[in-house]
């Protein structure tokens, strides 16, 4: 603690601890008003304290009133950065390049958390205004967080799971793959993705993600038809994806050039590297 906080720095550190003990590692400020009784920490100091202990490093402020125990706290589990992630925006869920990470479709390491969420996220700010992180994202600690906003409609295919106590929301694996098709930019690149569905083959819920992919938008299905088709599913259990009408030509990555053999059948372009005409 800095020289700043001996007036209260014994209280707050036992305030802290306090947290910890009873499993708040992200916590509001009310929740910390109310362990604060008996801590010796007064109404009139009780925000002062936060905020120092936030500047000394004992605590993370995530955004106004929420705060989460520093990971650098001795003796303490810190959050793990998926149940951050849920007190950030609500609705949320680990999803992208995140989920298939999780999901152990892909050994590649995101350097940042996925969320998809219906809210339009608020990013915390700093004492000047400025917003911590950018393009969607914000910083917590050394974690970016990238926010994918959906409608409500396509906010679906989540499972609970837990980490340890803390209990979060992430796309199941027919979801992640999904989100991968659509914004391949999210999961590592659309190489990534393939592979991804090369890992997930044996389990795969094919129905499952059909569905899914007829709730999302025609592109997306007819980009999964495509990928299904090689990878030796039965062609009747397409027929759903075949027979979904759509208008003009799609690329098979979104995120390449509109280059390469047309597919009549998918009504996609095959822009992959390996098809692209030199």
């Amino acid at each position: 603690m800095s020289r700043e906080n001996t007036e209260y720095g014994g209280a707050g550190i036992e305030l802290v601890r306090r947290l910890s003990a009873e499993g708040e590692r992200v916590f509001s400020t009310a929740r910390a008003r109310d362990l604060a009784v008996g801590t010796g920490l007064s109404e009139s100091y009780f925000r002062q304290a936060l905020h120092h202990l936030a500047r000394s490093g004992w605590l993370v402020r995530l955004r106004k009133g929420l705060y989460a125990i520093s990971p650098t706290v001795p003796g303490v589990t810190p959050a793990h950065e998926f149940e951050i992630a849920m007190h950030l925006v609500n609705p949320a869920a680990i999803s992208h390049w995140s989920a298939l990470n999780y999901h152990g479709l892909t050994d590649q390491v995101p350097g940042r958390v996925f969320v998809l969420t219906t809210a339009k996220a608020s990013a915390p700010r700093t004492r000047a205004g400025e917003v911590r992180g950018a393009e969607g994202g914000c910083a917590v600690g050394k974690t970016v967080y990238r926010f994918i906003q959906v409608k409500r409609e396509r906010f679906f295919g989540t499972e609970k799971i837990w980490l340890g106590d803390a209990r979060v929301t992430v796309t199941d694996v027919e979801r992640a793959l999904l989100d991968g098709l659509s914004m391949p930019q999210h999961c590592g690149d659309f190489a990534e993705v393939l592979t991804a569905f090369e890992e997930a083959a044996d389990g795969l819920n094919v129905d499952r993600i059909m569905d899914y992919a007829l709730r999302l938008d025609q592109a997306t299905a007819k980009r999964l038809g495509w990928v299904l088709e090689r990878m030796r599913i039965e062609p009747d259990r397409l027929t759903r994806l075949l027979e979904l009408p759509i208008r003009g030509y799609r690329t098979l990555d979104p995120t390449g050039p509109r280059k390469g053999p047309c597919n009549g059948r998918w009504m996609i372009q095959e822009n992959l590297p390996g098809r692209i005409a030199q």
